[in-house]
Parts: structure tokens; C-alpha cells; sequence
């Protein structure tokens, strides 16, 4: 781990959290209310998936947690054999345990960290990312999942991304921190907004979508598109 990260929270640190975290995982009202606009960017991304690849059979659902994104790509491609990856085995025996109820596909999980999966060429459709590419930490760390999930998807599936992110510009960057603490204490007070900012800054590296679309389209992704984006928060992808 590069020394800019050091004082950052190690991958076992980030897995006893989300071990701890199921039940208010489970349930998208209480589990997503720190993410801005989260049913909006689940339903987007979703739709932009079944849009793109409708006739879809293969799903990975990268940081599954309890599997919402997972459930709600069956309420609109029904019978996907679901991929479910997740660094917490709680969240994916509960991710399992929800989506098995909803599919007569297969459902694989996989509990690994996302920069360890070793996963076949040209195997899924459609690759989702809900709040999990922030805990990504060094430029080779984001090329080499990048990379990977770019190789794992068929020619013509598609890799949608609903994401804390930050700005290129630094102005931007204290505009928005100002916007989504004023949100946060409308949620919880001063402390709570401390509390969420506390352990953003511990947690997460995310990187701003400028970052993430030009590394895609590096890496050989057709297409790329932003759907929606709210202050440090949103919803964007590729085709391959």
C-alpha cells in the first residue's frame, strides 16, 4: 500500500463494518439514505442495462452488499444467473438468501476483495457497481479491476457505476462537501454529518467521473455515459 494511503482503513477494518451493517443494508430506505438520489441511480442504471442487453442471461453484481441492485435488474430481466461478489460473507448470505427467491437462474457469490476476483473472458452482460469502486485506492488499482471487468464482459454488455465521486476542481470539491453536509444534517445533526464525513475520509479514495470515464475509454469501452449526478454522487457507465 502506497504511504499517500497509509492512514486509510485496511480491507479488514472495511469488512468487520459491513459484517456489522446487514439488516440496514437490507432495506434500500434506511441502508441508502447517505447516498443522494440512490432509488433514482438504481432504477437508471437498471433500466440503461436492460435497454442495452435485454435478451441478458449473465449478471456480476461487484460489492453486491445485500443484493438490491441485483433484485431490482430481476424485476426487469427476469431469471438472470446471478454473480454476487462482496468482501463481507454476512451481507453476501443475505444478498444469496434474497435473490435466490428471485431467480430460477443459478446464483453464484464470491467473497473476495473486487481487486482479487479472477473471473472468465467474455462471460457476463452486465456488470453493476453500487458504492464499492471508492475503497480503490492506487491509479493501478483502478486500471487493473477496470481492466478486468472490461475482459469479463461479452462484446456489446455493458458496466454501469452508482458512486460517491469527487471533482477535479477544488472549489468544486468544497462546494458540494458544503452542500451534502447541509443535506446530512437534516438526516442526523452536526454530529451526524461529522460522523459520515469522518468515516468517508477514513474509508473511501473515490475519483471523479472525468477519471473513471477517460480510464474506460482508454481501456476500450465503445461507449460511455453519464445518466444522473448530484453533487458527490452518480450514476455512469460504458458498452463494450
Amino acid at each position: 500500500m502506497s504511504t499517500q494511503y497509509a492512514n486509510k482503513a485496511t480491507n479488514d477494518e472495511i469488512k468487520t463494518r459491513f459484517d456489522q451493517d446487514v439488516e440496514r443494508f437490507s432495506n434500500l430506505d434506511t441502508g441508502q439514505l447517505t447516498t443522494l438520489d440512490a432509488p433514482l441511480t438504481m432504477e437508471l442504471c437498471t433500466d440503461a442495462a436492460k435497454f442495452i442487453v435485454p435478451d441478458a442471461k449473465e449478471l456480476l453484481d461487484i460489492g453486491c452488499g445485500a443484493g438490491n441492485y441485483t433484485l431490482k435488474m430481476l424485476s426487469k430481466i427476469p431469471n438472470l444467473n446471478c454473480t454476487l461478489n462482496d468482501l463481507s460473507l454476512p451481507m453476501l448470505e443475505r444478498a444469496k438468501e434474497r435473490v435466490s427467491l428471485e431467480t430460477t437462474g443459478k446464483v453464484t457469490t464470491i467473497q473476495i476483495d473486487m481487486r482479487e476476483l479472477d473471473l472468465a473472458d467474455e462471460q457476463y452482460d452486465i456488470i453493476l457497481a453500487a458504492a464499492t469502486l471508492h475503497h480503490l485506492r492506487t491509479d493501478e488499482d483502478w486500471e487493473h479491476v477496470f481492466s478486468k471487468l472490461y475482459k469479463a464482459l461479452k462484446p456489446g454488455g455493458c458496466f454501469w457505476i452508482s458512486d460517491l465521486i469527487v471533482h477535479d476542481a477544488e472549489p468544486l470539491n468544497n462546494l458540494f462537501q458544503k452542500h451534502y453536509g447541509d443535506y446530512l444534517e437534516t438526516l442526523g445533526g452536526p454530529e451526524y454529518r461529522q460522523k459520515v464525513f469522518d468515516y468517508i475520509a477514513y474509508e473511501d479514495t473515490p475519483r471523479s467521473i472525468k477519471y473513471q470515464l477517460n480510464l474506460m475509454q482508454r481501456i476500450g469501452f465503445r461507449d460511455t455515459e453519464v445518466l444522473h449526478k448530484n453533487l458527490c454522487f452518480a450514476a455512469f457507465g460504458g458498452v463494450k
